[in-house]
Formats: C-alpha cells, sequence, structure tokens
C-alpha cells in the first residue's frame, strides 16, 4: 500500500532536484525536502536576528554622535537595521514559522545570531569601524545570497544588499573624515580597527573543513560560496582600502601571495569564536537581556495591532457578506 505514496514522494524530489538544476527558485508553494525548509528557517531567523541586535551597538551612539548631520546619518542607518530584520522576518514566514516564536527563540537560547555583535563600541571610532568592516564583510557574505535558491530570502537581499552597501560607504568617508582630523581621532580610529579585525573575519563562519552545514547549503543552492572562499574575498578587498585610509591592519603576517594574486593572512582564534558564539563574550548578557526587554515593553503594542486587524477585518468581512446578501 505504500509504493504509490513513495513514488509520488520521489516524483515530488526529482522536481525539486530539477528546479535547482535549471538554476529556478523555489517559491514557499513548491514542495521542498523537510531539511531544506530547516535550513531556511534556521539561516534566515539567524540573519534575523544579527539584524534586529545588530542595531544596539551603534544604537548606543545616538546621543553623543558629534553633529545633527552624524545623528541623522546613524539613525537613519540603525532603522534601516530594523527594516532588515523585518524583510528577513517575513522571508522566515513564508516557511510557515511564527516571528514571535523566532524571537521566542533568540532570547531563550535556542537560536543564535552573528558573534560580531558580542562587543562593546567603547569609542565614536567604532562606528565607522563597523560601518566598513562588519557592513563590508556582509556584503561579500550577503551579495552571493541574491542568487538564494529560496525566492523569498532571495528578493529580501536585494534590497538589503543596496543599503548595506551605501552604510559600509558612509562608515568609510566617517573614518576618512577622522583620519585628517587630530592626531588623538587618528589613534582612536587605528584602536578601533585593531579592536574589529579580527571579530570581522570570524562572521564568515568557521574554516570549510569545521562548517557542519556549508556542503549541504551550497549543494541545495542556498549558499553559493564557502566561508573561507568568503572570508578571502573581504580579506583581497579590505587590504587596499586600509592603506588607502592609512591605517594598519592588525596582523603581521598579512601578505600578498604574487602567485595566486590572494592576501595571506594569520591564524584565526577560533577558540574565542566558539566562546563568543556559547555566550561568553563582553555583551552576550546584555544583548540578550534588551532583546527581551524590547519584546515584553512592546507586547502590548502588538496586541493591540492585533485587536486593531481583527475588528477592522471582522467589519470588512460582514460589509463583503452583506453586499452579497
Amino acid at each position: 500500500m505504500s509504493a504509490p505514496v513513495d513514488v509520488a514522494a520521489d516524483e515530488l524530489e526529482r522536481g525539486f532536484e530539477a528546479t535547482l538544476a535549471a538554476q529556478r527558485r523555489i517559491e514557499p508553494r513548491d514542495w521542498m525536502p523537510e531539511g531544506y525548509r530547516a535550513t531556511l528557517v534556521r539561516q534566515i531567523a539567524q540573519h534575523a536576528h544579527s539584524e534586529i541586535i545588530g542595531m544596539q551597538p551603534e544604537g548606543d551612539w545616538l546621543l553623543a554622535a558629534p553633529s545633527l548631520r552624524r545623528k541623522a546619518v546613524l539613525l537613519a542607518k540603525v532603522q534601516d537595521e530594523a527594516g532588515h530584520g523585518m524583510y528577513l522576518y517575513a522571508a522566515a514566514e513564508t516557511l510557515g514559522v511564527d516571528r514571535d516564536d523566532l524571537t521566542d527563540r533568540l532570547v531563550e537560547g535556542r537560536q543564535k545570531y552573528s558573534s560580531i555583535f558580542n562587543y562593546p563600541t567603547l569609542t565614536y571610532a567604532d562606528v565607522g569601524v563597523i560601518g566598513w568592516l562588519v557592513d563590508g564583510a556582509a556584503i561579500c557574505n550577503q551579495v552571493p545570497l541574491c542568487r538564494s535558491s529560496y525566492g523569498p530570502y532571495a528578493r529580501a537581499m536585494v534590497r538589503i544588499c543596496k543599503e548595506e552597501s551605501f552604510h559600509q560607504r558612509q562608515g568609510y568617508e566617517l573614518l576618512l573624515t577622522m583620519m585628517r582630523g587630530t592626531d588623538e581621532q587618528r589613534a582612536m580610529v587605528q584602536d578601533a580597527v585593531d579592536r574589529w579585525w579580527w571579530p570581522s573575519l570570524m562572521m564568515f563562519g568557521p574554516p570549510d573543513t569545521d562548517s557542519p552545514n556549508t556542503a549541504r547549503s551550497m549543494a541545495w543552492g542556498i549558499k553559493r560560496h564557502t566561508n573561507d572562499e568568503l572570508r578571502q574575498r573581504f580579506v583581497d578587498m579590505t587590504v587596499p582600502q586600509a592603506e588607502f585610509l592609512g591605517v594598519t591592519l592588525p596582523d603581521p603576517e598579512l601578505s600578498l601571495d604574487p602567485a595566486t594574486g590572494h592576501h595571506r593572512f594569520g591564524a584565526i582564534d577560533w577558540d574565542e569564536f566558539r566562546r563568543v558564539l556559547a555566550g561568553g563574550g563582553p555583551c552576550n548578557a546584555e544583548r540578550i537581556t534588551r532583546r527581551r526587554a524590547a519584546r515584553d515593553d512592546g507586547a502590548w503594542v502588538r496586541e493591540a495591532a492585533a485587536a486593531h486587524a481583527a475588528k477592522h477585518g471582522a467589519a470588512h468581512a460582514a460589509k463583503q457578506t452583506g453586499r452579497t446578501a
């Protein structure tokens, strides 16, 4: 009795694989393996959480930015990050999950976000370095996702990447301004670069040999490049930018390999990466505490919005019923 079911499942699997082989996108109503769906939920949720948590480090400088222009620019950027989180939660919801449940998983420690946001922003130069290095790393990571095999995720990434590109340029412009300023400002920029360089390299995830999800995600077309490929691309992109800026990247082993055209770089402290990812970073507890408080303090707003939508939905339905009666 199970043979027809098995045949149908095989046909669905073949259709799924044929869609991927033809470089077409999987859409929410298409059949997909449970593993594909679960991988997407994990990746998109982590990405969404990172955008929302990522508002905190720079948001701390909104009131301390040195001019009205800088405040307005930073406020616009933080608002963009909130929008990115909303796009991504909406994409995750097309897979049958609920964004409130995803937030609960985050604050309960059952889902993660990017380890980079567990470091403190000690000076205003950190705002510029986050724009240059952190958003630069995000661009390297995310532009290939515009070609992800899952349609809603790929389409969300198109707009996100356009805005992240602007964020990266804004951060670099801020650093250029500071590097043309006083000795104290230049020292502040160099200190921020020293603190953020290695965590930025960790943003791409563990090395390919230790990454449990990369091979499957690439086979399904969710990812297009490995962690190490993207990390190398980021280093090659950043070295000439650092030279023009006039800062020194804190890696004595950094050098150009003339044979490959790529830059060699030193060993990353993966013990630190794992420690921060597991909750032992400088700001892990603070980030989650603030996210939990925002969830709890905003509950009444969500409840009021849901009640308003239900009320107007019922009124609209009653009006439609009256028209057809």
